[in-house]
């Protein structure tokens, strides 16, 4: 497997490793403190591998987009903006996932699921009402013999948020999403965010509104389906999708992502258990991103057309079926071998990268007009 597509595997495998820098101590201590007193743990240890990132070094005190975000005078529309625009820049991320409540017996939890990354969050598109943030990994890693590997980049999921939607595509389960109109009352005031996976298809979108307060600047959004992460589609099959409510909180010197997530049969009992999840942006200082800035450089042009097909898709369709495969291979491998090229050699043209993406799409994508 080449470098390129080992680190798809890796970020498409849900990140699996320890989420333990090379700089910090081995833990003497029992790391989830918030678990299942009454329950035999011993086969409850985290998920995910041993490998160790390089040390890095966190920022000191407030950011400039948070000192931006408090600024007095600045009208709703636009600390909301500012509360979006504060989660672009470089982090240390980390991502724990444990399950709270299981809603049938045994009442044995699945294992807790952890892991963690080093990425950069670009703005990719700034319209006012709409904002873009696209993430891309960067990895080092220390080996066995204390020797830093990598850089190894990646680019990762994104997040659209646009002002005062009119309308939000929701996972239905079964590989369907389904538009939904939004009323004037849902609509005001409120941004919708729209995730989307590695390769640009659609995750989950929900609608919400921001709260600011001295200390931290918030956004709620509503329950929403969404597919079984890649986390968990590769180790179970036991429920159908997942409809969470997230929570974005915006801090002095970074942002937490938290889920609360309910593991849902579509048929049968109705739910498997439920699920808290916490993922926290650390801000990072002095960490080298030009590999990343490259990478998104000469690909980016590439992922604009992706995006821009997607979109065409969404906005003519009412209810769409998105296969994981093509041909019988995952759906994601043409779309990165395709950004793999660009990287070594010269661009083609917009028509062309058009075409290929739109062949892509055929394969996956069935959809009604509406």
């Amino acid at each position: 497997m080449s470098r390129r597509f080992w680190i798809v595997a890796f970020a498409l495998g849900a990140l699996g490793c320890s989420a333990r820098q090379a700089n910090e101590p081995e833990p003497t201590a029992p790391r989830y403190v918030f678990s299942w007193p009454f329950v035999d743990t011993k086969d409850l240890a985290p998920r995910g591998g041993t490998t160790r990132g390089a040390p890095v070094t966190l920022a000191n005190g407030p950011t400039e987009d948070w000192q931006k975000l408090r600024q007095p005078g600045l009208s709703a529309f636009d600390r909301d903006r500012a509360a979006i625009l504060a989660m672009a820049g470089d982090y240390r991320a980390s991502f724990d996932f444990l399950e709270t409540v299981v809603f049938a017996p045994p009442y044995q939890p699945a294992k807790p699921y952890r892991s963690w990354g080093t990425e950069r969050v670009y703005v990719a598109e700034d319209r006012g009402d709409f904002i873009s943030l696209q993430h891309v990994l960067l990895m080092l890693f220390v080996d066995d013999d204390g020797k830093v590997q990598g850089p190894f980049v990646q680019k990762h999921w994104r997040q659209d948020w646009q002002w005062e939607p009119k309308s939000i595509h929701e996972h239905a389960g079964k590989e369907q999403w389904k538009r939904r109109d939004l009323s004037a009352s849902e609509r005001r005031g409120a941004w919708s965010q729209s995730v989307y996976q590695v390769d640009d298809s659609p995750r989950y979108a929900s609608v919400g509104r921001w709260e600011h307060r001295p200390s931290f600047s918030a956004w709620t959004g509503g329950r929403t389906g969404r597919p079984l992460p890649r986390r968990e589609h590769t180790v179970r099959d036991d429920y159908d999708l997942l409809e969470a409510v997230n929570r974005h909180t915006i801090l002095p010197a970074g942002w937490v992502h938290e889920e609360d997530n309910v593991k849902v049969v579509l048929e049968g009992p109705g739910a498997k258990a439920r699920e808290v999840g916490v993922n926290r942006y650390e801000r990072l200082s002095g960490f080298d991103f030009s590999v990343a800035d490259a990478y998104w450089g000469s690909t980016g042009p590439f992922w604009v057309v992706v995006r821009e097909a997607w979109a065409k898709r969404l906005s003519d369709s009412k209810t769409l079926r998105i296969s994981t495969t093509c041909e019988g291979k995952p759906a994601f491998e043409p779309f990165f071998a395709y950004a793999a090229k660009l990287e070594a050699g010269p661009s083609p043209s917009r028509e062309e990268m058009r075409t290929f993406v739109d062949e892509q799409l055929d394969c996956i994508v069935t959809n009604e007009r509406g």
